[in-house]
């Protein structure tokens, strides 16, 4: 099928509104690309290809502005990245499993929406902790098509385990190494179908390169901390309505 032109400015917009955050934009593509009428097999590589692009670049912003803190993210992707792959090489009906990911995400929004009152320092977990939950955030998101952000980062700010701009820069690393991992567990499916995706790529080129800038040099994060929860209440709804088959 032929993109149409507004899907190419839909994703744009997308890699923009989650770059912001250090996210790549999986739940978002996938939901304007079942819009569009793309099957799922599709739409859900697709959707990888997108995240890993975004979120690549916004971890080059949020490094480069020294964000980013290597100790804390490597126990999470070693036990998210063989999951991930795990979760990309299974086929499973998942409506209701989507519609209670779904729900999770709603309170884990509605949560950041919501001030946060000081509840000490920010504090380091323990490495165990860190690779269980990478394990558990990876097999969801290898098996959905999504890098894992829209489940990490609430986990790392309600946590206290990381600031919100410290959660940005590790979660777009832990984005772009599931979503390899994902992608790379598609093969053994069939390979990977990137029909028609370069507008969609040149489009969430060009958001991401303005949104994560912005996000990460510019956004305080307060406003940073509400946007992620706009992210997720998006994420959700998007689960939701595919539950509902809405889309």
């Amino acid at each position: 099928m032929s993109d149409p032109s507004w899907l190419v400015l839909a994703c744009g917009l997308i890699a923009f509104l989650y770059s912001t955050v250090g996210h790549g934009g999986a739940s978002g593509y996938l939901a304007v690309l079942a819009l569009a009428g793309m099957p799922a097999s599709r739409s859900s590589t697709l959707a990888l290809v997108l995240n890993l692009a975004v979120a690549g670049i916004s971890f080059c912003w949020y490094q480069r502005t020294r964000h980013f803190e290597g100790r804390l993210i490597i126990p999470f992707l070693i036990g998210s990245v063989p999951l991930a792959f795990l979760g990309g090489s299974l086929k499973v009906a998942q409506p209701l499993y989507d519609g209670l990911i779904g729900a999770v995400l709603t309170i884990a929004a509605i949560r950041l929406l919501l001030p946060i009152p000081p509840i000490g320092e920010i504090r380091q977990p323990g490495v165990p902790t860190s690779i269980a939950t990478g394990a558990g955030i990876g097999l969801v998101s290898g098996i959905v098509g999504v890098g894992g952000g829209i489940f990490l980062s609430p986990v790392l700010l309600l946590a206290r385990w990381a600031d919100t701009k410290r959660a940005a820069a590790v979660t777009s690393l832990f984005i772009v190494a599931n979503s390899i991992a994902g992608l790379a567990g598609r093969f053994p499916r069939g390979g990977i179908d990137l029909t028609g995706a370069l507008p969609l790529l040149a489009a969430g080129t060009m958001g991401a390169m303005l949104g994560a800038r912005w996000g990460a040099t510019a956004l305080a994060s307060d406003v940073l901390r509400r946007l992620l929860g706009v992210v997720l209440l998006v994420a959700s709804a998007k689960l939701i309505f595919q539950v509902m088959g809405w889309i």
